[in-house]
């Protein structure tokens, strides 16, 4: 099996997990309020692509809706990029209405200012994500747009990325 296949299949996998099981970092942060929070705290300025590895929950719901209404939900695994040091390569899985989208997804995070764009097919570029970490870089709010000549008719969306729980 090739690399890109085993990658797919480990964020599906653990896609279906974190739809079904996984609390949100807001509810573990919660339940142990005892936990060395200080020590992890990244301030979104200093936040590195090393901060962006690992799985994420992700939300994406329309302007004009509510977060708590979402368009699609799924998960992104971030990981180093292998050609340029200061960014993140991954890929994104979500559920539609009617279907699951898959994508490619390279991207960082400079000055506070998060930065991706998403490939379907890993040479097109369908759609640019630009957001703000949040509490202490364990979360991720901005918008998705579709990129500039895109020709998919998909209209901007909020999303929302919550770091996995044991991913910090």
């Amino acid at each position: 099996m090739n690399q890109t296949r085993s990658k797919s299949a480990l964020v599906g996998s653990v896609l279906l997990a974190l739809l079904t099981a996984t609390p949100s970092p807001d509810a573990t942060a919660q339940s142990s309020p005892n936990a060395p929070e200080a020590l992890s705290c990244v301030e979104p300025a200093r936040m590195t692509p090393v901060q962006l590895y690992g799985l994420w929950q992700l939300t994406l719901w329309p302007l004009d809706g509510l977060e708590t209404e979402p368009h699609s939900r799924g998960a992104a695994l971030f990981e180093r990029h292998p050609e340029f040091p200061g960014s993140v390569r991954g890929h994104i899985r979500r559920a539609t209405a009617g279907n699951d989208v898959q994508a490619q997804v390279s991207g960082d995070v400079v000055d506070g200012e998060f930065n991706l764009d998403e490939s379907a097919d890993g040479v097109t570029m369908d759609a640019v994500w630009a957001g703000a970490p949040l509490a202490c870089g364990q979360v991720i709010r901005g918008i998705r747009r579709p990129a500039e000549g895109s020709t998919s008719g998909q209209s901007s969306l909020y999303f929302r990325l919550d770091k996995a729980p044991g991913w910090r």
